[in-house]
This record gives C-alpha cells, structure tokens and sequence, in this order.
C-alpha cells in the first residue's frame, strides 16, 4: 500500500506499507497524525496501534527503512544513524517489525524538527 508523510504541511516522504500483520494493523489506522520525536536519525512518533513482535523483529535497519516499535507504539523513519548505532547504519533502540519503506533522499529529513506535525495518509 502506498502512502505519503508529510511533516509540518511542507516536506512529503512517499512511502510504501509491506503485507505484514503490523502494516496491515497501520493501513486499517489511517489516517494519522501526531507530533515527531527525533533520536539520532530516526523520527519516531507514537499511533494509536497495538502489535507484538512479529517473526524477524530486528535492531538492525537500513536507510528508508520504516518500522513499528511496540514498547512505545510508534513509527519510526530511520535515515541514518542513531544513538545506538555501532557503524553508519541506523539501529532501533530495541527490536522493531519492519513495516515499509519511504523513497525520498533521506537527507531531507534532516529538515524535519523535533516536535513536527506528521500526518500519514493512504496515497
């Protein structure tokens, strides 16, 4: 399922939901919004889903990657890495389901401040 972030009405992250149990549990939420919190190069932000970890849960992301956290209930965006990175690659601080990917330059989501306006919407 395709969908679109936008942050504070003007930076638009095309993105695109897996088939997961997880993905499936955010596209029947939709629409959401909320306000970001940044850690490192990850936004993240809390949604009114609840999911467990799902078989292949993992800390370890790629760059675009999109993933749900259950301990906080939230989507996370990583677009580089965080405060638990061992390298250059984004790491979650805990396990989380991956749930999609987004397919802008990631830089641009350098841009985006902490306490943001997020809405997701089906594209």
């Amino acid at each position: 399922m395709r969908i679109c972030i936008t942050f504070n009405n003007n930076i638009m992250v095309p993105a695109e939901l897996n088939d997961s149990e997880t993905a499936r549990k955010i596209q029947d939420a939709l629409p959401l919004a909320g306000r970001v919190n940044t850690w490192g190069h990850e936004i993240y932000f809390s949604i009114p889903v609840k999911a467990g970890l799902e078989k292949g849960a993992t800390e370890v992301m790629e760059i675009g990657d999109i993933a749900y956290w259950p301990p906080g209930h939230a989507l996370c965006l990583f677009f580089g890495p965080t405060p638990a990175s061992v390298d250059d690659k984004p790491r979650a601080a805990s396990p989380v389901n991956k749930v999609g990917r987004f397919e802008v330059d990631s830089h641009i989501l350098k841009q985006v401040p902490d306490g943001a306006r997020v809405e997701i919407k089906e594209a």
